[in-house]
């Protein structure tokens, strides 16, 4: 089980998310890292905001934007902080303070 599935949002709709201090999550199907992630955070994984970078070209500039140029996903916007492919705790230690 790969815990939860994510439905994503558009850039706009990430951005917003993480302006109201909401954890956000790109990523893009296939990625073994994003895969990893989601099996950690469960259920867990419900209480973020996921954003597919192959499905929104802005979400996609976003993520290189903050990864010199790279596609680096997950790349998790924490606190208004972006972190490419952080250690898997740091995003449950964020969700968990999240409501």
């Amino acid at each position: 089980m790969l815990g939860h599935r994510p439905s994503s949002v558009s850039a706009a709709e990430g951005a917003q998310a993480a302006a109201e201090g909401k954890v956000v999550i790109y990523w893009r199907k296939g990625c073994p890292f994003t895969k990893r992630l989601r099996l950690v955070l469960g259920k867990r994984g419900a209480k973020a905001v996921w954003v597919d970078i192959w499905a929104d070209a802005d979400a996609a500039a976003y993520v290189r934007s903050v990864n010199d140029g790279n596609e680096t996903v997950p790349t998790v916007v924490i606190d208004g902080e972006a972190h490419a492919n952080p250690p898997p705790k740091l995003v449950v230690d964020a969700l968990a303070r999240t409501v």
